[in-house]
């Protein structure tokens, strides 16, 4: 059983994420974490909780930073709307928020357990986890791995460069690239692979109730956005890809790379510079051999289509079961 803390900005994609982690008897959520991205933090933890609240997932909830590191704020409510989570309909939340900050949350939920056992999953911008590795760097050497939504090694979806996560706090996503702890990159390349299909649809219409009808409100909302602005024939299931690995490693294939993040581009700000290893990578950043390369990230590169929809699939009729 894998050992997982949810950081997220909930978003569509991000509750489903949720709802992929709580379904699957192979994922140990231990614990929700929330951060400003795709709407302000206060939203995204209202929604967060509500998620929670109308499909009975009983994990705390720690609200955390309310924006980036060092930028303005840069929030995603052209495409998730007035509320972060527009579309379906939600209850309000039955159940209070952890007392602590969503950082000592990670950190003492980390340092409370035996070290590598414990996966950090960031879905939205890293901010939390980079705060979290300057408030007790001791984490990084007992976190198991950190699996992350963002970034991409072709093209962003903010600007032409930069993937949303990584643009909306550069400086936090330097920092959790940069820590010497193992990094899969689960960018768009990847996540825009991982469309909710007619097919996909029509498996969760089957299940039927109230969860599968969330999850369709969700798609069709995000279907007038996505399609729209990002030019996507059926809408990415982003973060769920994330999640989906977890519980099975062969979901998606992988190359070995190393991974920094852009800071200071004019027109590049937020992207992430992939070095892969097989692929004849430069053994030297910057033009020089001054800075030593290390393939030691990882990048997410083909999905297994059928494994994904299956897993999506078996976790709505576990929950729904589980509400029956």
């Amino acid at each position: 059983m894998e050992k997982i803390i949810l950081d997220c900005d909930p978003g569509h994609d991000d509750a489903i994420a949720i709802l992929l982690a709580a379904g699957n008897p192979q994922i140990d959520l231990l614990g929700i974490t929330t951060v400003s991205g795709n709407h302000n933090v206060e939203n995204t933890t209202r929604n967060a909780l509500s998620v929670c609240t109308a499909y009975g997932i009983k994990v705390p909830v720690a609200k955390g930073s309310p924006g980036p590191l060092l930028i303005d704020q840069v929030l995603a409510i052209e495409i998730h709307g007035e509320t972060g989570l527009d579309g379906p309909v939600l209850p309000p939340a039955s159940f209070e928020l952890d007392k602590r900050h969503a950082v000592d949350f990670i950190i003492d939920t980390v340092m409370a357990h035996e070290p590598k056992t414990i996966t950090l999953v960031p879905v939205g911008p890293y901010t939390n986890i980079a705060l979290a590795v300057r408030k007790d760097p001791r984490i990084v050497e007992r976190v198991k791995r950190v699996v992350a939504m963002g970034g991409s090694y072709t093209r962003g979806n903010i600007t032409p460069a930069a993937e949303f996560n990584v643009y909306a706090d550069p400086e936090a996503a330097d920092v959790v690239f940069r820590a010497n702890w193992d990094v899969t990159m689960v960018g768009l390349d990847l996540t825009h692979q991982a469309l909710a299909t007619k097919e996909l649809q029509d498996r969760v219409r089957t299940v039927g109730g109230p969860m599968a009808k969330f999850i369709l409100d969700i798609w069709e909302f995000i279907a007038t956005t996505h399609g729209g602005l990002l030019q996507i024939e059926y809408p990415a299931v982003h973060d769920a890809c994330c999640v989906a690995a977890m519980i099975d490693p062969t979901v998606f294939t992988t190359e070995k790379a190393d991974i920094r993040v852009e800071l200071a581009g004019r027109w590049t700000k937020g992207m992430t510079v992939c070095n892969f290893e097989n692929m004849g990578g430069m053994r030297h950043f910057g033009g020089t051999a001054s800075e030593q390369v290390d393939f030691r990230h990882t990048v997410a590169m083909k999905l297994d289509h059928q494994k994904f929809r299956d897993l999506i699939v078996d976790a709505l009729e576990r929950l729904t079961r589980q509400k029956a």
